[in-house]
């Protein structure tokens, strides 16, 4: 990414900033660690701008852990190792991250990379340009290793296309790592790298994120430069990052974010800890149509208010703040989705869609958008109409808490690509309760690693704002994290 004198000073501001966090202790002295796969984002290029370890002792220590670990993990879509090694042979370049290993998510282009899209559709295909979202991330001086494993299209909460097979939980390789960023989620709970890029289009970073043990934040809409365009009216999918630490998801966050002036949201300056501020909490713990909630996420989820009570905030429970039909409206712009994908299908290739291209979930969608496009439009303007709903909670409250899914983690196979789409459409909305509100409202919300399951599965809890308040996110967010640490936690397959 091009690198204006206002990009430089930006970045020079963060780079200060990440100094001071790099000397600050996140549980594991990570200033103290030997082994890299322990170090976060921070501390990797801290030490890469110290002149401590080389871009390329970072990088190689990273491929030598991918060789190792994705074998089980099955996490790397395309590896271009080759390409970083040459990457960083002359430097590590410029942005906050300079030198430090990541991977791009294979829904998004990289110029001369093969994007697969998790799927066997588009078996060739190769962009020969990247969008501003994918200059923004690579801008913040990180080198990519390959491509993280998605699913089909971006279109399940768990990581198991036909295409690739399941991408498996570093925790335990029978669970999923969720979806759709679980192979940037299973690469960084298991060290491979600090830091990876992700995007969420109904809870894809948070989902993963909560799975896996990690920190995911959905910014605002609108926060960040723009990726490919959507099918529809609302723009529902934003960009980010997978990472082990609150303080690797502030950073990236704030070097990513558009200028106020463009984004049209308050500034999204680098937070680098707690606020003394007191926050009003409402709990969200009820499903959506009466679907079923583990009690394990819903006691984790209680446990988690009564932290934030003790800490002084004041927490409150409310029943769900939407009409229940807004599932049914989600879904359908959900398949509309998939349907351009496969209209996408029908402009290049001379027979029909089929299964030999396309996993049923993704046909079922189409063709369940076809059947109602009749009453896409009202479905939308309803759609539209809930940012406003969402924002008067927000005269009462500061942030609301929920589980982030409506279960730990699943075994493979339950949400897997082979699945009717009729089973599966009804196994996801119920797993996934609580997400899509925020890419309907574009609203931020974020995943913290907060709980354990009793047999040893993550469990994340989520705080979500209102529009453009990632600020007060990011500050409880360091709260929670000094108060009841997870930096000490370690997956089964780690390092």
């Amino acid at each position: 990414m091009s690198m204006t004198r206002r990009r430089f000073v930006e970045s020079c501001a963060i780079g200060t900033a990440m100094a001071t966090m790099a000397s600050s202790c996140v549980r594991i002295d990570q200033a103290r660690a030997t082994d890299l796969a322990e170090l976060d984002a921070v501390e990797t290029a801290s030490r890469i701008r110290s002149g401590e370890i080389s871009a390329e002792e970072a990088v190689e220590a990273a491929i030598n852990r991918a060789w190792r670990l994705d074998e089980s993990l099955n996490a790397i879509a395309t590896k271009t190792f080759g390409r970083a090694r040459e990457a960083v042979k002359n430097g590590a370049g410029g942005g906050p991250f300079a030198g430090v290993p990541s991977f791009v998510k294979d829904l998004d282009d990289v110029v001369g990379v093969p994007t697969g899209f998790g799927s066997r559709a588009f078996p060739f295909y190769r962009g020969n340009e990247q969008t501003p979202l994918t200059d923004a991330f690579l801008g913040l001086g990180v080198v990519s290793l390959g491509k993280s494993t998605t699913p089909e299209f971006g279109l399940s909460a768990t990581t198991e296309p036909i295409a690739t097979g399941p991408t498996r939980n570093p925790w335990d390789t029978n669970r999923s790592a969720g979806g759709s960023s679980g192979g940037a989620a299973a690469l960084v709970a298991s060290g491979v790298v600090p830091i990876a890029h992700a995007s969420d289009g109904g809870g894809s970073i948070r989902i993963p994120a909560s799975c896996c043990g990690n920190v995911g934040l959905k910014v605002s809409r609108g926060r960040n430069p723009p990726a490919r365009p959507e099918a529809g009216a609302i723009s529902i999918s934003v960009h980010g990052v997978q990472s082990r630490t609150v303080r690797d998801t502030a950073v990236a966050a704030a070097a990513m974010a558009l200028p106020a002036e463009t984004s049209g949201l308050k500034p999204l300056d680098l937070v680098t800890g707690p606020s003394d501020r007191r926050l009003r909490i409402a709990l969200l713990t009820e499903g959506v149509k009466d679907r079923p909630i583990d009690p394990v996420v819903v006691e984790e989820t209680k446990q988690t208010a009564m932290l934030c009570a003790e800490l002084g905030h004041d927490v409150s429970p409310i029943s769900p703040p939407f009409d229940p039909s807004l599932e049914d409206d989600f879904t359908l712009y959900w398949a509309a989705y998939a349907d351009s994908v496969v209209s996408a299908w029908d402009d290049v290739f001379p027979v029909p869609p089929n299964g030999f291209a396309f996993e049923p979930f993704t046909l079922g969608l189409s063709e369940f958008y076809r059947a109602n496009v009749g009453i896409f439009d009202e479905a939308v303007e309803r759609l539209q109409s809930t940012p406003a709903v969402f924002d008067a909670l927000f005269e009462d409250y500061d942030l609301v808490l929920s589980p982030v899914v409506a279960a730990p983690p699943p075994p493979i196979g339950r949400l897997g690509g082979r699945r009717d789409y009729a089973t599966l459409r009804e196994r996801l909305l119920t797993y996934v309760q609580f997400t899509a509100l925020y890419n309907i409202t574009g609203a931020p919300a974020i995943s913290l690693p907060l709980s354990m399951s009793p047999d040893g599965l993550p469990i994340g809890a989520m705080f979500g704002a209102g529009m453009g308040d990632e600020t007060t996110l990011l500050e409880l967010a360091f709260e929670l994290e000094e108060a009841a640490p997870w930096a000490d936690r370690r997956p089964r397959l780690f390092g």
